[in-house]
């Protein structure tokens, strides 16, 4: 017994030793790391981050990314293009027709850029997200130099709405219904008609059933910034095409439902809840704004604007 409590004695001493020998590096294994400025982070910081305090991030950071889907980064020449459509038709807008101190109290502060779209399984994609308010993330961007290439004028302004510019104003839209509700009564309009993901395997006539496009249907959140974003977008003639449209549409629909009141008279009950709320809440002339994106957008399919430069 003696032995064995020397035994354990004696190696208590060593390992006592061996503790006192082994002290820890008070340099931390954990580094910070760090990119060194190109000149894209310096125009971003010039033109996003000093006077609006919004984040433009294009190099991929998986916390930021969608778990959800297959993703890959954002290309830098790509991301440039991306960012010049960001602050000259989104930002510079809503500087024109509201002010500087509007867009930096209510603009998201983040943009984050994936390359690839986002794929759902009802076969449609995720053009962009908005998160709480504060971040607004984009897909399809690696796409953008080769949209450049093929298209021009009014074709490059429509495929730059339909697939990227669009998405910005959709999602803004929720940020300002986040911020102040419109009323109850938009979602009541058409209560009995959403039908939630399953929007896009419903028939064809969701203009004749009230919904200005087929994702309007999937919820009255959606409805109110598809409502926006198409309307902004789009000029007075587009605008007429679609309620035409509406009204020939709902005649078959009636075909079924007899008593199915017109698609087009539903549209403009929920545009005069939209013009309301944009001018009563936010001080906007849903007109006025429609002007200024469209004459930006000329400038843009003209190739008035330098969608490659981050001189400063």
């Amino acid at each position: 017994m003696k032995k064995y409590i020397l035994s354990l004695l004696a190696l208590a001493a060593i390992t006592a030793t061996s503790c006192r020998r082994d002290m820890l590096n008070p340099e931390s294994v954990i580094k910070d790391s760090t990119v060194e400025m190109n000149p894209f982070d310096f125009w971003l910081e010039a033109n996003f981050l000093k006077p609006y305090n919004i984040e433009f991030k294009y190099r991929f950071a998986l916390n930021e990314s969608d778990m959800g889907y297959w993703t890959v980064p954002a290309e830098y020449e790509a991301s440039i293009i991306y960012a010049h459509l960001v602050k000259y038709l989104c930002v510079d807008t809503y500087d024109e027709i509201a002010g500087l101190d509007f867009t930096r109290a209510y603009f998201p502060k983040m943009f984050f850029l994936i390359g690839t779209w986002e794929y759902k399984n009802n076969g449609s994609i995720v053009l962009g997200t908005a998160e709480a308010g504060k971040k607004i993330m984009l897909s399809g961007v690696n796409e953008l130099p080769l949209v450049l290439d093929y298209y021009e004028g009014a074709e490059l302004s429509e495929y730059l709405n339909h697939y990227y510019i669009k998405t910005i104003h959709h999602e803004f839209t929720h940020i300002l219904n986040q911020t102040k509700t419109y009323p109850e009564t938009f979602g009541q309009i058409s209560s009995k008609d959403y039908v939630g993901d399953a929007c896009f395997d419903t028939d064809q006539y969701w203009r004749g059933r009230g919904f200005i496009t087929d994702y309007a249907q999937s919820e009255h959140r959606e409805d109110f910034a598809e409502m926006v974003s198409e309307y902004i977008t789009h000029d007075a003639a587009w605008w007429q095409e679609q309620l035409t449209a509406a009204h020939n549409e709902t005649t078959e629909v009636r075909k079924v439902n007899p008593d199915a009141e017109y698609g087009d008279v539903i549209i403009q009950s929920k545009l005069d809840i939209v013009v309301t709320y944009l001018q009563d809440q936010w001080g906007i002339n849903i007109d006025e704004l429609r002007d200024i994106l469209g004459r930006r957008f000329g400038d843009v399919g003209a190739g008035r604007v330098d969608l490659h430069s981050v001189e400063l």
